[in-house]
């Protein structure tokens, strides 16, 4: 966790903490005063438990919300956006709750390097134009969007954190070996694409790290040092895991088989450069290589 002397009076929000946010809460460890919002009102214990104070609000009912201006000096927004759309609503109701009192100082957004859409395989920076090719990726477009208005129109350090696969051991759904148990195939060499990684544990401490360090109005890649295509990917994981690795099918024979949300992930190829998050953020990676981290 970053050094600063404003520690101490640093109240921090968290919206939308799920597994990264509670990764989050562990990182503080009590540190900071710490408000998390839930729609979830069984989850209240837990997350005290975990050292939050929390609040109950839904996004999806701005009305619920009002608690929330001038409440905390930093903002860490985990929520998605909701699942039909071109806009984000619940980023709309969660800025326009904030904007009614004394705006946060900085603001982390985790969005999705999903929002450049298909990139042939290219490496690139954040200076990429954005190119959403889905609703998915549109969501997030405007999140960012409204984010950096927000930013721009109160003072408050926007810093758009663009999220690859995060994956993790103890992560429901976070480590590849449930897949390569269901037998699921992937692409065929000259057919696949390339993906990019971050380790869970890793994505939290970048976030604590944006919270404090984070440029204003800056998005800024937070994966990690790899370079796998995706079926490369599972068998580096398969081969860890002593189990076999997944069968190649022609991408044809891919469309037959995967379902529309699985074909739009293996329909986008790129390669994220993260220099900004480690001379800007600072962070220096704890898991730099799947390899490291699958077997975290």
């Amino acid at each position: 966790m970053p050094s600063c002397p404003m520690l101490a009076a640093t109240r921090l929000l968290i919206v939308g903490c799920g597994d990264v946010g509670m990764r989050v809460l562990k990182l503080l460890q009590g540190r900071w005063p710490v408000l998390a919002l839930t729609s979830n009102p069984e989850r209240r214990a837990e997350l005290r438990a975990a050292g939050a104070r929390p609040l109950l609000g839904n996004l999806d009912e701005p009305a619920s919300l009002g608690r929330l201006a001038g409440l905390a000096d930093r903002v860490l927004h985990l929520a998605p956006p909701q699942p039909q759309g071109r806009d984000d609503l619940r980023t709309a109701a969660l800025l326009q709750a904030l904007a009614r009192g004394r705006p946060p100082a900085s603001l982390v957004y985790a969005s999705t390097s999903g929002v450049y859409g298909d990139c042939g395989g290219a490496r690139f920076d954040e200076s990429r134009p954005v190119a959403p090719g889905t609703d998915r990726a549109l969501r997030r477009v405007a999140a960012e969007r409204r984010l950096r208005v927000f930013g721009a129109q109160f003072g408050s350090h926007i810093s758009l954190l663009r999220v690859p696969g995060i994956y993790a051991s103890d992560r429901e759904g976070g480590h590849p070996r449930e897949r390569l148990a269901r037998g699921s195939p992937v692409l065929r060499r000259e057919e696949d694409v390339y993906t990019n990684h971050i380790h869970a544990d890793d994505l939290a401490r970048a976030c604590v790290a944006a919270l404090f360090r984070g440029l204003p109005q800056r998005a800024v890649h937070v994966c990690d040092d790899s370079e796998l295509r995706m079926g490369d990917y599972f068998d580096l994981a398969a081969d860890l895991c002593g189990i076999s690795r997944p069968p190649r099918v022609a991408r044809a024979e891919a469309a037959r088989l995967m379902s529309p949300m699985q074909l739009s992930f293996m329909s986008e190829s790129r390669r994220l450069i993260n220099t900004r998050l480690k001379t800007e953020l600072r962070l220096k990676l704890r898991y730099p290589q799947p390899a490291q981290g699958l077997l975290a």
